[in-house]
């Protein structure tokens, strides 16, 4: 009796149609060795969404891939090679050639492997089944793991037993709600057994490195709306484990607020919603990103209008501060709030030195500084004449 017909993408998938890609999957199959593209470009091509990295996993050794590229003209370069993984750059684009593997050992931070010939043994080493789709380079969808159901249902579904794929990398605690916020669809409900797992490992999050954990939550912040998932961390302990002191008040009117003016999402920003203390350390937060922090928690804080909030903090960090503030009071924004924010980033102090002449020293400083704090209490309305004329 015939199986099911198998699962093709469309034609037209930009990787499928990609000249270079095939080019360098054409390589390894003629020379002897299965090649399908995997992972995060085969899931979003399956869900009808733009694709991320295009990568491609192999029974090919990682010499094999490197003899391969050096005979055809391409460069190859050793990323990682102890774990399987060759870049090869093709026609300028770079692809990431990595050897089916197998883990070995794994201590919740990081595995050792070992070098297979087999995709089901390939597969059952990642993480949600989603994530364990491969398509060979006519699009036909290979899913040792049935994967395929749960990315057309947008369910995130850990492979086989949670509790063992979350031993073997505690991280996965926070990517399990940072794809929930991005894949799993708003009326999907959480699995009871797989929050049980999460919930059973809360401890061994304080293994993970402030890096690790803070580029995943920016990450999930950075999710059109975070907030259901956010949401379900701070019931099971996620939250606190990560962010103490976090509270998840404002996140739910910060992003609405967000859509109601039509903002792309700011991981910083929303941060700046969630609090937290220590945050710049628990997240290991760049100079740039805590200043940025900072800037809109404080400026969340005053009373100043948008043009001036945009004057000082820039466009970006003064709406997130008007949203700030907003979502602290509870009031809605104007549909010209983001071009005020705007105006104010490139408007120009009206007030130099040349305009006081009669003064100098400390005097002068202190006296264009209250004029420009009269300017901005203004939302920068003020003329030259009207600032002159106090």
């Amino acid at each position: 009796m015939d199986g099911p017909d198998p699962f093709r993408l469309d034609a037209d998938t930009p990787f499928l149609a990609d000249h270079a890609a095939q080019s360098l999957m054409a390589a390894l199959e003629d020379a002897g060795h299965q090649a399908l593209f995997v992972g995060g470009c085969v899931r979003n091509a399956v869900m009808g969404l733009p694709a991320s990295d295009v990568d491609i996993s192999t029974n090919a050794v990682p010499q094999a891939v490197m003899d391969i590229a050096d005979t055809a003209g391409w460069k190859a370069i050793p990323t990682g090679i102890e774990h399987g993984t060759v870049t090869v750059v093709v026609d300028d684009t770079p692809f990431e050639v990595t050897t089916f593997r197998r883990d070995v050992a794994t201590d919740g931070r990081r595995a050792v492997v070992a070098f297979s010939s087999d995709i089901a043994e390939d597969a059952a080493r990642r993480d949600f089944t989603m994530n364990a789709l491969y398509a060979d380079r006519f699009g036909t969808v290979h899913d040792p793991l049935d994967g395929l159901p749960d990315a057309l249902a947008r369910r995130v579904r850990f492979i086989q037993d949670p509790h063992q794929r979350i031993r073997e990398d505690y991280l996965r605690i926070l990517r399990f709600f940072r794809f929930s916020a991005f894949y799993a669809t708003e009326d999907a409900g959480w699995n009871a057994d797989t929050l049980d797992a999460i919930a059973a490992h809360l401890d061994r999050l304080e293994t993970l490195s402030p890096e690790r954990i803070g580029a995943e939550m920016l990450k999930l912040l950075a999710a059109p709306n975070p907030v259901g998932a956010v949401t379900i961390m701070d019931q099971i302990g996620v939250l606190q484990r990560v962010l103490p002191g976090a509270s998840i008040t404002l996140i739910g009117p910060f992003v609405y607020l967000e859509q109601c003016v039509g903002l792309a999402p700011d991981p910083i920003c929303r941060l700046a919603a969630l609090g937290g203390v220590d945050v710049q350390d628990r997240l290991r937060l760049s100079r740039k990103e805590q200043r940025k922090l900072a800037d809109v928690q404080e400026h969340g804080m005053t009373q100043f209008g948008p043009k001036a909030m945009g004057h000082l903090l820039g466009a970006t960090a003064g709406m997130g501060s008007v949203l700030l503030r907003a979502a602290i009071e509870n009031k809605p924004l104007t549909a010209q709030v983001r071009q005020q924010v705007e105006a104010g980033a490139g408007a120009v102090f009206p007030i130099s030195a040349r305009d006081l002449p009669e003064m100098s020293g400390p005097a002068l400083g202190q006296r264009l500084k209250a004029l420009k704090q009269d300017w901005l209490a203004s939302d920068l309305t003020k003329s030259k004449h009207d600032l002159l004329s106090t």
